[in-house]
């Protein structure tokens, strides 16, 4: 195996007697050894280099491994990488405790070279089809991202990190606004999985939808909002008004005057009036070919 295509695997441990027999056993496997003797230690270091895998000693002084694991799953590039725990404390709360911090397994100590290695191959495995599926979307552009229960970002599309930047306060790690933490828990309650509306800073709307999911990754979308976005793209594509854009969005999509009427607060000759300003911008004799033409601006909107 050369040297640009070896696995890198981080062991975070304040033992020397494990660091050293780790390194022993997954070098002799053909993979590359980092090595941390302290929590703070493995944030610095992944700040210079991507891990594919952590090993991570969940008691340790100072800042423990169930903090350490929480800190480094909220860097959004380490979000797939994989972490397992090394404990001695095989009672089910600190297992539990270090699957939620955003670990994927754990091994206990004294640990098995043959057992560990094991693992971290079928861990390497997994992560890379998940990142595989994740990059076929990244090349589409979707706006997709994934979040455990509590909201937090699991991992997104670089399109969806764009459009959740603005809705994340300034200088706050990726994740839903208030409002989307109660929205999240009706969606999983079966409460409701109607789309819910958000304005980002600048104040453009956006729709956050429920997809699906199993476990402790929920996959979400956001996108702009299809009728604000439609109603900018008429208006600046066929020049008419924000009033005259109202009246062709809905027209395309198939309501009547009386319906533009109600919808929009606005007298039928009000909407007579518009649809006349319409058709004389449009170049058109009726309501039919001005839908058309609206809806073949509008068909390719995400």
């Amino acid at each position: 195996m050369s040297e640009a295509q070896r696995d890198i695997v981080l062991v975070v441990d304040d033992s020397p007697e494990t660091l050293s027999f780790l390194t022993e056993a997954i070098e002799r496997s053909g993979a590359t050894v980092l090595v941390a003797v302290a929590g703070d230690l493995a944030l610095a270091l992944v700040d210079e280099i991507t891990p594919d895998v952590i090993l991570l000693d969940a008691m340790m002084p100072g800042m423990d491994g169930f903090e350490t694991c929480r800190r480094l799953k909220a860097k959004g590039h380490l979000a797939h990488v994989p972490v397992i725990f090394m404990t001695g404390l095989s009672e089910t709360e600190h297992i539990v405790k270090g699957l939620e911090a955003g670990g994927v397994d754990y091994v206990t100590k004294p640990i098995a070279p043959d057992e560990i290695l094991a693992r971290i191959r079928v861990h390497l495995a997994g992560a890379r089809a998940a990142q595989s599926a994740r990059a076929a979307l990244d090349t589409t552009g979707r706006t997709l991202f994934a979040v455990d229960r509590d909201g937090a970002v699991r991992w997104c599309t670089p399109q969806a990190a764009r459009l959740l930047g603005g809705v994340t306060e300034p200088g706050a790690p990726l994740g839903l606004p208030p409002q989307g933490g109660a929205w999240l828990k009706a969606c999983l309650g079966g409460a409701s999985t109607a789309p819910l509306s958000l304005v980002d800073r600048a104040g453009t709307a956006y729709t956050l939808s429920f997809i699906g999911g199993t476990g402790d990754e929920i996959l979400l979308r956001l996108a702009r909002d299809g009728t604000q976005a439609g109603l900018e793209r008429l208006r600046l594509r066929l020049r008419v008004t924000g009033r005259e854009a109202e009246v062709l969005l809905w027209l395309s999509r198939g309501k009547s005057s009386r319906d533009i009427g109600e919808i929009l607060g606005l007298s039928p000759r009000t909407v007579t009036k518009h649809l006349e300003g319409i058709y004389e911008k449009l170049g058109v004799e009726n309501r039919t070919a001005a839908s058309v033409i609206a809806a073949r601006h509008l068909q390719d909107l995400d």
